[in-house]
C-alpha cells in the first residue's frame, strides 16, 4: 500500500520525476542516521524511505521542472506515503536534515538522483500528547474574492 501511495500521488505534468528507496537493512539505516545528524530513530525504525528527485525526468521543463516542479513530485508523494502509513496505524517522521553527500555516498546514487527527504516508518513506541501549535489561520490563509 504504500508503494501504490507514492506512485499514484500528483505530478507535475505528470512527470514523476522521483524515485524511492526502501530501506530495511539495519547497517544503512544506521549510517541515514548519522548522516541525519545523529536522528537515531531513523535507525530504530524497521523502514526508511529516502526519496529522491530525478534530474534526468524533471530536465524536461528546464531549471522550473529541476529545482521545482520534481521538488513538489516528491513532496506530493512523501505526503501520500505518510497519510496510508496513518491509516494503517504506522508512525512517520519527514526528516530534511542531513548531509546529502553522505547520503548520496550511502547508497551509492547516481548523479541523476538527489535525496530529499528521509522518512523512517514503524509502529510508533508512544502517540504524541497533542499536535504542536498551528499559526493562526488568518495569517496562514488569506482570502482573495
Amino acid at each position: 500500500m504504500l508503494v501504490e501511495a507514492i506512485r499514484w500521488a500528483p505530478s507535475a505534468g505528470n512527470m514523476q520525476s522521483r524515485k524511492f528507496y526502501f530501506i530495511f537493512d539495519q547497517e544503512i539505516r544506521k549510517k541515514l542516521a548519522e548522516a541525519a545528524l545523529h536522528q537515531n530513530f531513523i535507525a530504530q525504525a524497521p523502514l526508511a524511505v529516502v526519496a529522491c528527485l530525478d534530474r534526468r525526468i524533471a530536465a524536461r521543463y528546464g531549471d522550473r521542472g529541476v529545482n521545482l516542479y520534481s521538488i513538489q513530485d516528491v513532496a506530493a508523494s512523501i505526503m501520500n506515503l505518510m497519510l496510508v502509513a496513518q491509516e494503517l496505524r504506522l508512525g512517520t517522521c519527514w526528516v530534511g536534515a542531513f548531509n546529502e553527500f553522505d547520503v548520496v555516498e550511502i547508497l551509492d546514487l547516481p548523479d541523476h538522483l538527489r535525496p530529499v527527504a528521509i522518512v523512517p516508518v514503524g509502529y510508533p513506541g508512544k502517540v504524541p500528547a497533542g499536535r504542536q501549535k498551528r499559526i493562526p489561520t488568518v495569517e496562514a490563509v488569506q482570502m482573495v474574492r
